[in-house]
């Protein structure tokens, strides 16, 4: 022995213990590990998942491994190793106070370079992730972190190392790796570079040996797999050196155990790649097929012979002492040399004077440092995380989803049979719930994922919180269920048949291969769906290994998370329903431009190509057939809310048949009318329509109105919509020189009066006119607002006019009112006494009559339509002639509200109200709701479109005279035998529009106090014409 060294090592028993590093399981100090280390003067301990419970117990836990081996007569403290490499590898859980970070892959998905950044600028995350992780490990007395992984993912597909390592692509492995290690080193923790020389390439199919084999040439692995550790050992911070315990059968080298194999160990390692100083650490050598094989007393021995400095046993006591006599027997039988052990000695002593010593291993800066560090290294950890998610693709731009799904639909989450990650909430819970363990489905491969993962299984409970977390982020209900090897049952047929947004989970589906299979299976039945006309948006996330299907383009929507702890998940939500944009990238070789797919999905700036169709003009003899059929489609793809499109047909859209009894004496009259022109994108093949677009121009206010534009849910997200939109736009523009304004919706035809909308998401702002404030957005309102804004150019916010020449925007909403149970409705009991007080009075005007064909309008009819034209738009004084000169007297007139002027007693009465009545809504108007929409009832009758003065000597009559004409309507309704009646385009006014002209401040409040529910709600949009000045 040296001078250099302690005379104590003399004793070879004791540098024997320094030998070795052994673990337990038990939260507790064992009298086993307690012997070890006072009498076989144990060195190093490996903790797992299974000694710890929480950083406190961590602490006291190691600080009484410390002290016993203080009071046992230690020259220096134990090693303390840990696996904390982050992602689904972490033996240290503690939510309160250890923070969770991404794997390596997810790492260098989050931190991808960009053409603006520095070198090293993209590797600063993996630093600051080290550091953290170093620093918190090292509070609770850790000195040893068992990383960083160096692995290189050859063949990436089917590794079950999976996300732990960086790539497949050996320089960001070494870039990563490196920038590991000094995170780790000025943490002051002691670094351990595995899985020499790789875990990346195995092959599980070709041992006896049941273990997995490397087949590549020593050639091949300089080339790729060693170049992480030769780069590493080269910047001399690498304190340990993991070597593996698989096999290697190639030309030039016969290797049953890498770690037992001096061609390895030695020769390899040590001479090739220069690590000579490092410490060499085996793989566990409880290993079955090594006990089988040769005996754990030969294996410990080969491992020393072969170059380990120590000798790795996880848990078996028994085990453990068979090993120690091992190295001893080694000894006194002269295989193995005291110069040997005294050249590993040296080395281990040296990395533990590198990363330990009394004053700090009994004195870790424990809890009140976790307490201080955790707020910014959790702002770290959550950054880490957005950062990582990963779009792959987004080509039907199903992301976010609260602009892809309405409030109604029906969301389905569909999730592996999975273990829980070693250290996690459900881990914990099992383990302190339960000691039930079920078989792994491949338990030969999960021993090299990790050798301390346990072996329950926990089926869907590991993606619960996940359903929950979704259920709250859409504020609606969501569907869940696990699925198996079993394949697609009915109960999954069920469901996808019922959501219309499905998300389905995989982990590692290029190893359990029944994932592979039923994702396939469920992306076929949402095509063959889709195309029937279902709306059936399918989403696929890989909550591992993001090569599941990395390179299959079939599968439209796929997002990567690096794995599926509860922090990833949480950011998974947070991504899919638009809290922020995902910007990672895959790492290696497959490192593209997903993010290009990913902004163009979710709002970002990348430039994304527009297919441009052609749009022509609708032509009722050639269209017609296709027009129902499109229409039939979009009945069956609509939220349950919008279901009234089975009451539509080609006719529902046409001005045309309405026109021929209208009067059309006087130029006044004529200056009223609508005039229409539609457009389809259709196949001019098979005559089918794609899309479709309403357009209307009223001459009496220069305005172009777009009434309806919808396309086949099969063809959606392929720019249809934007071609129908632009094409409209311009031919208003340019067919009418003098256009001032163009509105989004229209009452009548009364197909979208606006923008439909979530009426119990924005009902509370919505009845408050020029409200600024609402609730959480629907699907519906912020999906197609988004789209009308971001692609087709619409200011959809309120604002206020700059000058008296500008056109302000202008907003309001519709709502469409039911009052289900008309025969048991009766008057509120006040009102019409409260009617006669204030004054008001009522009338009946009837429209034309059989003998009248060709109508002249009387005096009473021209004073409605006068105040109509006063009080209301001119869609609304079109419904009105509508009403008066082309309806059946028998199912339709209009009732008009009257009170006595200001002024002596015998002055005319003035016109303050009116009120479209129909005992048959649903002939007389086939594109009002109707009996599809209002419950299957085969009698609905209607009051349409109410008209109150908006003079501000009547603002605080308003509402008594809206509720006074409905009054009537409702008796009318009533006395006619209707089973239900509809209250159609009640407007609470505008926004940027001061005037009230189009509604009554809080109507909608008062008609629901007479009973009538919201149906549906709709937003219409008016902007001036210079917003589309570069579509002129």
């Amino acid at each position: 022995m040296d001078d250099d060294l302690d005379p104590l090592w003399q004793d070879l028993d004791w540098a024997i213990g320094q030998m070795l590093i052994m673990g337990w399981d038990g939260t507790e100090v064992t009298p086993q590990i307690r012997e070890l280390i006072a009498d076989h003067h144990l060195g190093s301990i490996l903790l797992t998942a299974k000694n710890l419970k929480s950083a406190e117990q961590t602490a006291t836990l190691v600080r009484d491994l410390q002290l016993i081996a203080r009071e046992s007569g230690h020259p220096q403290p134990l090693l303390i190793a840990l696996d904390q490499e982050n992602g689904g590898v972490n033996s240290l859980f503690d939510e309160s106070l250890i923070c969770q970070f991404p794997s390596s892959m997810g790492q260098a998905a989050a931190s991808s370079p960009s053409p603006s950044s520095t070198s090293s600028d993209h590797l600063n995350l993996a630093y600051e992730i080290a550091k953290a992780t170093a620093t918190e490990v090292s509070a609770c007395g850790v000195n040893l972190i068992l990383g960083p992984v160096l692995d290189v993912l050859t063949n990436a597909r089917y590794q079950p190392l999976g996300v732990r390592a960086t790539s497949d692509d050996p320089q960001e492995v070494s870039q990563y790796g490196i920038a590991a290690i000094k995170g780790y080193k000025d943490a002051g923790v002691a670094t351990c570079g595995k899985h020499f020389p790789s875990y990346g390439n195995l092959d599980f199919l070709g041992s006896s040996l049941d273990i997995p084999i490397i087949t590549q040439t020593l050639e091949e692995l300089s080339l790729s797999a060693l170049v992480p550790f030769r780069n590493a050992i080269a910047t001399g911070k690498l304190d340990a050196m993991f070597v593996g315990g698989c096999g290697i059968a190639n030309p030039s080298m016969k290797v049953a155990h890498a770690c037992l194999s001096e061609q390895v160990v030695d020769e390899l390692l040590r001479e090739e790649l220069g690590f000579t100083d490092g410490v060499a650490i085996s793989e566990c050598l409880e290993m079955e097929a090594l006990q089988t094989e040769m005996g754990v007393r030969t294996g410990t021995i080969m491992a020393v012979q072969a170059g380990c400095d120590l000798v790795l046993l996880c848990r078996a006591y028994d085990v453990q002492l068979e090993a120690i006599s091992g190295l001893k027997l080694g000894l006194e039988n002269e295989v193995l040399t005291k110069e040997r052990i005294y050249t590993s000695l040296r080395r281990v002593l040296k990395m533990k004077k590198g990363c330990t010593d009394w004053a700090k291993a009994l004195n870790p800066p424990g809890i009140s440092l976790l307490k201080q560090i955790h707020p910014s290294h959790l702002a770290l950890s959550m950054k880490a995380y957005d950062d990582s998610i990963t779009v792959m693709r987004d080509n039907e731009k199903l992301l976010p989803l609260n602009e892809s799904m309405h409030q109604e639909e029906e969301l389905l989450l569909l999730t592996p049979l999975v273990k829980p990650l070693p250290a996690s909430a459900m881990t914990k819970t099992i383990l302190e719930g339960s000691s039930a363990k079920v078989k792994s489905e491949n338990p030969m491969q999960d021993k090299w994922i990790h050798r301390e993962r346990s072996a329950i299984m926990s089926g869907e409970g590991v993606f619960r919180e996940l359903g929950r977390s979704l259920a709250r982020a859409r504020h609606g209900k969501l569907l869940h269920t696990s699925y198996t090897a079993n394949g697609v049952r009915p109960v999954h047929e069920s469901l996808i048949q019922r959501a219309s947004t499905i998300i389905l989970l995989t982990a590692d589906a290029n190893r359990n291969l029944y994932q592979a299979g039923f994702t396939k299976h469920v992306a076929m039945m949402c095509s063959l769906l889709k195309a029937s006309g279902h709306k059936k948006n399918l989403i696929v996330v890989a909550v591992s290994s993001p090569y599941d299907f990395a390179m299959d383009k079939s599968i439209g929507t796929y997002i990567c998370t690096f794995d599926f702890t509860e922090t990833a998940m949480s950011a998974l939500v947070r991504a899919l329903f638009g809290a922020f944009t995902p910007h990672g990238t895959l790492p290696g070789t497959l490192r593209k431009a997903p993010r290009k797919a990913a902004q163009s999905s979710t709002g970002g700036k990348a430039k994304t190509r527009t297919q441009h169709w052609l749009v022509e003009s609708y032509d009722v003899e050639r269209d017609n057939k296709g027009l129902k059929d499109l229409l039939f489609a979009m009945a069956r793809g609509s939220a349950p809310n919008h279901q009234y499109f089975y009451a539509f047909g080609p006719e529902s859209f046409s001005l045309v048949s309405s026109r021929a009894s209208m009067p059309t004496g006087g130029d006044t009259e004529h200056e009223m009318m609508m005039e229409e022109q539609h457009f389809v994108v259709r196949n001019s093949s098979t005559g089918a329509l794609y899309g479709f677009c309403s357009t209307y121009y009223l001459p009496s206010t220069s305005t172009g109105v777009i009434g309806a534009i919808f396309v086949d849910p099969s063809k959606r997200n392929l720019s249809i919509g934007y071609s129908l939109h632009r094409r409209a736009v311009r031919n208003l523009i340019q067919k009418h020189p003098d256009i001032k304004q163009v509105q989004l919706g229209c009452c009548i035809p009364g197909i979208f009066p606006g923008i439909p909308l979530d009426h119990s998401d924005i009902f509370s702002s919505a009845i408050t006119p020029g409200s600024t404030t609402s609730t959480t957005p629907s699907a519906a309102s912020s999906g197609l607002k988004s789209w009308f804004s971001t692609t087709c150019g619409w200011d959809v916010s309120p604002s206020s006019a700059s000058s008296p020449s500008t056109f302000r925007t202008r907003t309001r909403k519709i709502f469409n009112l039911l009052l289900p149970s008309l025969q048991a409705w009766s008057s509120p009991p006040d009102l019409p006494t409260t009617l006669q007080r204030a004054g008001v009075s009522f009338d009946l005007i009837y429209g034309r009559t059989p003998s009248t064909p060709t109508p002249t309008p009387t005096a009473e009819q021209e004073s409605v339509l006068s105040f109509v034209s006063s009080h209301s738009s001119p869609e609304i004084l079109h419904l009105y002639r509508l009403a008066l000169f082309s309806s059946n007297p028998t199912y339709t007139w209009i009732i008009r509200a009257k009170i006595q002027a200001a002024g002596l007693e015998g002055a005319a009465e003035q016109l303050v109200g009116s009120i479209v009545i129909s005992t048959d809504l649903g002939r007389e108007y086939p594109s009002l709701p109707s009996s599809a929409a209002s419950g299957g009832m085969e009698f609905t009758g209607g009051i349409i479109a109410p008209v109150v003065s908006s003079s501000m000597s009547m603002a605080g009559q308003q509402n008594l005279v809206l509720q006074g004409l409905v009054m009537l309507g409702l008796r009318q309704n009533k006395r006619d035998n209707m089973a239900c009646c509809v209250l159609s385009w009640v407007s609470n006014g505008s926004s940027g529009d001061g005037d009230m002209r189009h509604g009554q401040q809080n109507s909608v409040e008062t008609l629901l106090d007479m009973g009538f529910e919201v149906q549906q709600v709709w937003e219409e949009v008016t902007n001036g014409v210079e917003q589309f000045a570069s579509l002129g």
